[in-house]
Parts: structure tokens; C-alpha cells; sequence
């Protein structure tokens, strides 16, 4: 996908964070840009700041959760721009606690919207990419689903079954339709902020504050930023690479674990050492 002028982009959770600087960037390189989330307001906003940079924005109510959503926000573009070219599956939340903290109901509530939601919104795109020959899917995982650091297990497990979906959907979908993973590692976002805000307080209550505050530390002390993700994300629809790295750390960890698995363990061990303390 050689160029992104008119093409038409739908991003979920793009009322926030990377989805509204995926959004931003889209728009910016010409494309016309569906801003979905589950808060509308925040979709609105998102919407009017794309309406100034590219040629079309329009805002859509849109719970992952929901199959029905998925299909009521491919139907608008239908009606406004007759199909969809591109799908990024951002929205997401955070989790923490060890597998043997973190209750059932977190695991369930992650997995509801990391993992299927990213599912449901394929699911809801692939037909109308299928009947039009091309289209592009971009699945938003995590540094996190390579690594596995611990005390964030539920998280981690979902994001590596974002990874695991994406190679799946590469292979079903070559060579019409393109697909890409990015796998971010620590930047600022309010990602931790809306996940608290969640009706998750069971979870939440299991969480570790230790590793929460850690995780804040290293988000504060990030180089890497979202409008950095978000330009590697849209170059690779661009150019179809499929796996997104944009933190060079996480690219020569990600090269360690392929190449000695026990050296990565007890490097990583040691550097994360910190998550289980109480």
C-alpha cells in the first residue's frame, strides 16, 4: 500500500494515547480516518483534530467487546466511504499480578478485549477487504508478549496471543491482505490510567502496587513516544512489514532470547527482579 491518500482507516481506541496519535499520523500522510472508541466524546475530539489534517474524519461508538459494534462500524464506512482499507486493533488495557494472584476475572476481562477484540475486528473487516481484493490489519501487542516479564502474567499472555493471531492471519489472508504486529515496549501513554478506571476492581485489588509503580517509572522515563509508535505503525501499511519494533532495546533483547534463551532468562531475571517484591 504504496500510498495512503483517501484510503480509509478505521482505529479502535483512537480517542486516546497511540490510537489518537495513530489517527493523527493516518491523516496526516492523506488517509481518511474512522476514529473509534467507546467514549465518544474522546472519538469526537479525536475526529475533529483528523478533519484538520486530513481530508475526512468521522467519530464512532465502539465497545471491542462487542461483535455488534464491529459490524455497525464497518457498515458506516461502508455508507460514508464504500469499504475499509485499513484496520489497526488498538484498543487495549493493562493489567498486573502473578499467575497465582491475579483472579480469573482478570484473565477473563484482558483476554475480552486484548486478545478478541483484536479477533472480533478482524472478523468484522475481512469480508469487505476480501471483496475488494486488498486491505491492510494492524494488531497493536506489546514488547510485553515477547519478553513475559513477571507480575503482569494476564497482560503478557494476552498480548503473546496477539502476536501468536497476527502470524495466523498473515498466513490465512496472503497475499491480498496484509497484516502487521507491533510490539511497543515502555512509552507515555495514559494506557495504566484508563485501565484503573475499568470496572475491573477485583483485579485491580490483586494487582501489585509495587509493579504498578514501576511500570509508571519506566513509562515517565520513556524516549520512545507514542507519535513515534504511531509513524512505525503507518510506515508498516505502507511498506508491509509485518513485525513493528520501535524500541532498539527491545529488538536486541528480542534477537538475545531467539539466540540463547537461558543467557535472556537470567539477564531478564535479574533486571526484573524487582516485580516480585512486596
Amino acid at each position: 500500500m504504496k500510498s495512503l491518500k483517501d484510503k480509509r482507516v478505521l482505529i479502535t481506541g483512537a480517542g486516546s494515547g497511540l490510537g489518537r496519535a495513530c489517527a493523527l499520523e493516518f491523516a496526516a500522510r492523506g488517509a481518511r480516518v474512522a476514529a473509534s472508541d467507546n467514549r465518544l466524546e474522546a472519538a469526537e475530539q479525536t475526529a475533529r483534530t483528523v478533519a484538520q489534517r486530513g481530508p475526512a474524519g468521522i467519530a464512532l461508538t465502539l465497545d471491542v467487546t462487542s461483535e455488534d459494534d464491529f459490524a455497525a462500524a464497518v457498515a458506516a464506512m461502508q455508507r460514508a466511504w464504500g469499504g475499509v482499507d485499513v484496520l489497526v486493533n488498538n484498543a487495549g488495557v493493562a493489567t498486573a499480578g502473578t499467575v497465582a494472584d491475579s483472579p480469573i476475572k482478570q484473565w477473563q476481562w484482558v483476554l475480552d478485549i486484548n486478545l478478541l477484540g483484536c479477533v472480533r475486528g478482524a472478523r468484522a473487516a475481512i469480508p469487505a477487504m476480501q471483496a475488494q481484493k486488498s486491505g491492510h490489519i494492524v494488531n497493536i501487542a506489546s514488547f510485553a508478549g515477547i519478553a513475559n516479564p513477571p507480575a503482569v502474567a494476564s497482560y503478557n499472555a494476552a498480548k503473546a496471543a496477539v502476536i501468536s493471531l497476527s502470524e495466523t492471519l498473515r498466513f490465512e489472508l496472503y497475499p491480498d491482505i496484509g497484516v502487521s504486529v507491533a510490539c511497543p515496549s515502555f512509552f507515555k501513554t495514559d494506557l495504566l490510567e484508563t485501565s484503573r478506571s475499568g470496572q475491573l476492581s477485583e483485579a485491580e485489588q490483586a494487582s501489585s502496587p509495587q509493579v504498578v509503580r514501576i511500570m509508571d517509572r519506566l513509562m515517565a522515563k520513556a524516549s520512545v513516544t507514542a507519535e513515534d509508535v504511531a509513524r512505525d505503525v503507518v510506515d508498516s501499511v505502507q511498506s508491509g512489514r509485518f513485525l513493528v519494533m520501535s524500541h532498539p532495546d527491545a529488538r536486541s533483547r528480542t534477537r538475545l532470547k531467539r539466540l540463547s534463551p537461558e543467557l535472556y532468562f537470567r539477564f531478564a531475571q535479574k533486571a526484573t527482579a524487582a516485580f516480585l517484591r512486596k
